[in-house]
């Protein structure tokens, strides 16, 4: 049974991705496509937080959010593996639109990443809910 202040955290953390989503969509709306790329892969990023609040991980760095969001939830079936697919294409666009001088992201790249977004957001909200519920089990998190 997890504890009220892991809950909290795992739902303040959707709660920044679900801001970060609303961000992103407005400013593709808006043409900021760049910036609509970096704040769809934070809603990415964060939301995968919440799912790892949940099982007490966390690290300083995006790598090992992803590496963890992997192991515990993709290579044990809670999550499909184009969820991976989705997580990484999200770092390296936005890797790139926001480190490579003279890159920028195509409209129809900055589309595919809100997209995915809302995609991976769904349903992190729809697992996480099993979670809770009991309905499916906590990934086992090891110490290593």
């Amino acid at each position: 049974m997890l504890d009220q202040v892991t809950i909290d955290l795992s739902t303040h953390r959707l709660d920044k991705a679900k801001e970060a989503l609303k961000q992103a969509e407005l400013l593709f709306d808006n043409g900021g496509y760049d910036g609509s790329v970096n704040r769809s892969y934070y809603a990415i990023f964060n939301a995968i937080r919440a799912l790892l609040a949940l099982v007490n991980l966390d690290s300083r760095r995006h790598s090992g959010v992803i590496s963890f969001f992997d192991r515990y939830f993709v290579k044990t079936g809670i999550f499909d593996k184009s969820f991976s697919h989705i997580v990484h294409s999200a770092f390296d666009v936005r890797q790139m639109s926001d480190y490579e001088d003279y890159a920028a992201p195509t409209p129809e790249q900055a589309k595919r990443q809100v997209e995915n977004a809302v995609r991976l957001i769904c349903e992190v909200e729809r697992q996480r809910t099993l979670l809770l519920q009991g309905k499916i089990p906590l990934p086992a998190v090891s110490s290593n």
